[in-house]
């Protein structure tokens, strides 16, 4: 059985077992025994204790001459994703009496632990385990460790083999709909001050003649066929950008406890997938944390992993939600579609986010919803004036953003 707490860290840093620390703490009172009594035999068995402790670190010395072999681990795996594990052992001289151990992060699972009773020169012993993350984050594979002991037990000596391997796991991406092209943002009926079109949209808008300087490609020629010596083009919506900031609020206190935070593990899968949806569609996406920017202006498919990285690797903080909307309200650049993510909505947040719809900015509102939420905030975020969607544990994000996000366009 393994030793845990303070015998366990004894036990790694000095290389002494706990039978070790019952020995040697018994040395000094056989030694003041033996002068109280002035008995030699005592004295003799005092001695004695100290030079089994030093011939079993002596013994625990020994040189281990081993090879190991790790097979190649992906640097990104996804959240649920089992991963297989060969581990190959080359001895170089006879091995004998070693156990082998593969630390393990305990969202992972347990450490391997692998006896060898005996390994003769030359030949090779294989293993395989398998893993599983958990939950998303970076995390270490290793190191591969082997441990062995004197033949008394007393003391241990711990020798690393191959060393630690970092492994990102990325968080779930689920199917999302988040246009940002939407008829409020066309002339007509009006366009916000202070807010710049982006000419191409997505939703189809009608059809028109076709004028000089028109890309070809646009031609819709099973129409034009039944018209007498007219082109017909395509008219799509017009958008009004094509960048997307994703603010994700990482203030713990207004997210569930626990490790993981339930709320929060929701919010970055709801981030990563809306991230993924906009890179596909070609928008640059800007991903915000409350305390800072953790990527800025992604665009292009190769961008996926970047973003998926940092989300990996953000975490719960103190910084309120009020610091990355100041950020937002402060910045100069607002035809930007920014999607806040958030569990919690105060007077001060609804206020700041009021001011930006009322500037012409484009808003989505995704509410973090669970046992506990303040009725009083869904109430809060509506009259707010954007498009809030409603999130809940256990509802596909693809339902809920198709059904909510369509209602706020009509």
């Amino acid at each position: 059985m393994r030793t845990t707490g303070l015998l366990a860290r004894l036990e790694h840093t000095v290389g002494v077992t706990p039978a070790g620390v019952v020995v040697a703490a018994l040395v000094v009172p056989v030694l003041a025994l033996g002068r109280a009594l002035g008995s030699p035999s005592v004295f003799l068995l005092g001695y004695g204790t100290i030079a089994v402790l030093g011939l079993s670190r002596l013994l625990a010395r020994r040189r281990l001459s081993v090879e190991a072999e790790r097979s190649t681990l992906p640097t990104r795996i996804r959240v649920d994703q089992p991963i297989e594990v060969q581990l190959r052992i080359s001895a170089k001289r006879r091995l004998a009496t070693v156990v082998l151990e593969e630390g393990l992060d305990e969202s992972f699972g347990n450490a391997v632990r692998l006896p060898v009773a005996v390994l003769p020169v030359g030949e090779s012993l294989e293993h395989g385990y398998r893993f599983t993350a958990r939950r998303r984050g970076v995390f270490q594979v290793g190191p591969l460790v082997a441990e062995w002991s004197d033949p008394f037990g007393l003391t241990r000596k711990r020798l690393q083999i191959a060393p630690a391997e970092t492994v990102i796991v990325h968080p779930n991406v689920e199917s999302v709909q988040d246009r940002i092209t939407s008829r409020e943002w066309e002339d007509p009926p009006i366009r916000p001050p202070q807010s710049k079109p982006w000419p191409s949209g997505f939703e189809f808008y009608g059809m028109r003649d076709y004028v000089s300087g028109d890309d070809p490609r646009r031609i819709i020629w099973t129409a034009s066929a039944k018209t007498d010596d007219r082109y017909l083009v395509r008219e799509s919506e017009q958008g009004i950008t094509d960048r997307v900031t994703l603010l994700l609020d990482n203030d713990q206190e207004h997210h569930t406890t626990g490790d993981p935070s339930e709320t929060f593990e929701r919010a970055v899968r709801a981030a990563a997938s809306l991230g993924v949806k906009h890179l596909s569609d070609g928008f640059s996406v800007t991903l915000d944390a409350n305390g800072a920017r953790l990527a800025k202006a992604l665009r292009g498919p190769r961008a996926r992993i970047p973003l998926l990285d940092r989300l990996s690797e953000v975490q719960l903080d103190t910084v309120p939600l009020a610091r990355s909307l100041e950020r937002l309200t402060l910045d100069r650049q607002r035809n930007t579609h920014n999607v806040l993510i958030t569990p919690y909505l105060d007077g001060d947040a609804a206020r700041r986010i009021r001011i930006l719809v009322e500037r012409g900015t484009s808003v989505l509102l995704v509410l973090l919803l669970w046992e506990d939420t303040d009725s009083a905030m869904i109430h809060r975020a509506g009259g707010l004036g954007c498009n809030v969607v409603e999130l809940r544990a256990g509802v596909s994000m693809d339902r809920t953003f198709a059904r909510i996000v369509g209602a706020g366009r009509k």
